[in-house]
């Protein structure tokens, strides 16, 4: 897990940013990354030397995502990042489908051109990764695609439930699985037709159906086991959780921001498909990596 140092004179002096903020920036992308992962303990010493900060800024920050719902503080274990039990995540995926289609439904209606523009834009640069391989771009130009599509809808409220419904949802579909992501942009594109053609109801079903999409995956591989954790859930970190004494911090300055959450080769089309390595007895099955929608 990689951190990026954010006391740069320069950086500071461009943004105007306080340092608590610029922290929590730091914590929230590699928590919605997967570079964070779910149940991993956050120590605040540990966090303040990779970040290059003193500790007070790394204390607002986590007492800040705690607010979201990103971080989970204990008076046992402390700070760590927040997990869901699988009937949380499947109530979850469900809300945030039926709000989708609802401002997708008002984005066509709306039809508001310069963010249609915007939108296309987006769009074209995702489709054009997926076509490249270039899969460590696509976490956040669908960040930016579904921040695009809400501001669309124009409805502020709907828009602030979504980002926060998208955070939970990015900590589920992290990483990302390539064969998933094309499948995930292709859907993308569909959405935006229907918007385009002013389609309110196509428009709502498909955006519904590409969460929900999405979240059934997640969910068959939860329950079909696969290569690689996706997303450790609740009743599995209290069997596995290690202390930082045994599991080291894994954190080193990075010499780029971005990470790539997966290196996994994409599946040969279809769904994502059970591993048929076999497991040592005991052992639980993992679910498989899919994309965030």
């Amino acid at each position: 897990m990689t951190l990026t140092a954010v006391t740069s004179k320069r950086r500071l002096g461009e943004e105007h940013s306080p340092l608590r903020d610029q922290v929590v920036t730091e914590l929230r992308q590699a928590i919605l990354s997967g570079r964070l992962k779910p149940g991993e303990r956050l120590v605040e010493g540990r966090l303040a030397d990779e970040l290059g900060v003193s500790r007070n800024p790394v204390r607002e920050a986590i007492r800040a995502l705690a607010s979201e719902g990103l971080i989970e503080v204990t008076a046992r274990r402390g700070a760590a990042v927040a997990t869901m039990t699988e009937q949380e995540a499947r109530e979850t995926i469900e809300l945030r489908a039926l709000l989708e289609g609802q401002n997708a439904r008002l984005a066509a209606r709306r039809h508001d051109q310069q963010i249609i523009k915007r939108i296309e834009a987006v769009l074209n640069k995702g489709s054009a990764a997926v076509a490249a391989k270039r899969f460590e771009q696509l976490f956040d130009l669908n960040l930016l695609f579904h921040r695009e599509l809400a501001a669309a809808g124009q409805n502020t409220v709907l828009g602030e439930l979504l980002q926060k419904l998208r955070e939970r949802t990015s900590m589920l579909f992290s990483p990302m699985d390539p064969g998933r992501q094309a499948r995930s942009w292709e859907e993308h594109a569909a959405i935006l037709r229907a918007i385009i053609d002013g389609d309110e109801r196509r428009a709502a079903t498909l955006a519904a159906e590409h969460v929900m999409r999405a979240g059934m995956d997640f969910l068959v591989g939860l329950n079909a086991g696969g290569e690689a954790p996706l997303f450790l859930l609740a009743d599995q970190n209290n069997k596995r959780r290690e202390s930082p004494s045994e599991s080291g911090s894994g954190l080193r300055r990075p010499s780029q921001r971005n990470v790539s959450p997966a290196n996994k080769k994409p599946p040969s089309g279809g769904a994502p498909q059970p591993s048929s390595r076999k497991r040592s007895s005991g052992s639980r099955p993992k679910p498989k990596a899919t994309a965030s929608p």
